[in-house]
Order: structure tokens, then C-alpha cells, then sequence
């Protein structure tokens, strides 16, 4: 039986540079302060620390002796990284706290399954310019980049998305989307 807490857990998910992290972080630093705060939940992942995401960076071992203590709330392995989202977003959630999480689409099924007060937003970008970020931020090298672009390829739509943000356009209006659905979430519950 799903967790049913009175918060709402909002997976934001998108292909690779679709710009999920910036409009994710910008919506937090613009969420209403007479609200009860909105969470953004860093991930812990299996790199080294990247200047462009804020996440926890720890090694594959730390990795799982986390998952074996129970740590993870959900977790999922994908471009041959390990990522896990705390089990303290539970806490927020029981609070009654919108609780927003970057995640990859391969764990929404589970986490339909787990938490009842669930949402999921999918950040659409025209494959070309998906393409353009994924090349320009220099990540990955050779195979990986070549598997984030087939990825990319095969994924350009969501179906399942609770919502979709097309986020081709000016940044600020992908922002304001976001904000807004989050707004008329919590404003049903």
C-alpha cells in the first residue's frame, strides 16, 4: 500500500540538459513564503562533483552500504551511476511540505507504487536543442554522450506525465509553469 502522507512529491523528469535543475531550483527561491516550504531534495550520486548540479557525490560503496541502512526513499541506476533520493523526504511530506526531486523516468513506475500524493512534470526540449546542451556542457566523452543523445532520440515525449513544461522558450516562463501547476496542486489537496 502506497505511503499517503498529506504533501505532495513532485518528480520532475526530462532528458539530459533539458534544463530540469534550473527550473527546479528557481521555482524553490520563487515559491510563495505564506506557504508551507517547498522542499528541493538533493540526490546522492555515483560521480565526482559536477559544478552544475548540487548534489551529494559518494562512492559506489558509500552507495550501498546507504541502500542496505535504508537510506533511500527511491533509488535507481541509469549511465552506469547509482542515484538515491533521501528517506527524509518523508518527513516533509507527513508535514504536508511540497517535496520536488530530480529523477530519471525509469523510477516512476516504483514511485507511483510507493507514495499515493504524487506528481509528475516532464521538462519537453526539441531534440535539437537537446542535442546542443548535452554537446555544450562537456560532460560526458564519446560512449556515454552517445547514449544520452540515442536516449534523448527515444524519449522525446512523456505520456504518463501528470504535466509538461516545454522549455524551448525563455527560461522564466518554464519557471512560471512549473510554479503555477505546483501552486494548483496544493490548492486541490
Amino acid at each position: 500500500m502506497p505511503k499517503n502522507y498529506s504533501g505532495t512529491l513532485f518528480l520532475i523528469t526530462g532528458n539530459s540538459s533539458s534544463g530540469k535543475d534550473s527550473i527546479i531550483s528557481r521555482t524553490i527561491e520563487r515559491f510563495p513564503k505564506n506557504l508551507k516550504k517547498a522542499f528541493l531534495i538533493k540526490r546522492y550520486i555515483t560521480r565526482e562533483a559536477s559544478e552544475f548540479e548540487n548534489n551529494y557525490c559518494i562512492t559506489e560503496e558509500e552507495f550501498k552500504e546507504m541502500d542496505q541502512q535504508g537510506k533511500f526513499a527511491l533509488k535507481w541506476h541509469i549511465y552506469n551511476l547509482d542515484y538515491g533520493v533521501p528517506i527524509e523526504i518523508d518527513n516533509w511530506l507527513k508535514g504536508g511540505h511540497p517535496v520536488l526531486v530530480n529523477v530519471s523516468r525509469t523510477v516512476i513506475e516504483k514511485a507511483r507504487k510507493l507514495y499515493a500524493n504524487l506528481k509528475v512534470v516532464f521538462i519537453y526540449v526539441p531534440l535539437e536543442t537537446t542535442i546542443k546542451r548535452i554537446r555544450k556542457r562537456g560532460r560526458e566523452r564519446s560512449e556515454l554522450l552517445k547514449e544520452r543523445i540515442e536516449r534523448a532520440k527515444n524519449f522525446q515525449l512523456f505520456p504518463e506525465a501528470n504535466f509538461v513544461i516545454d522549455n524551448s522558450g525563455e527560461l522564466n516562463e518554464s519557471i512560471d509553469q512549473l510554479l503555477n501547476y505546483i501552486l494548483s496542486v496544493i490548492r486541490e489537496n
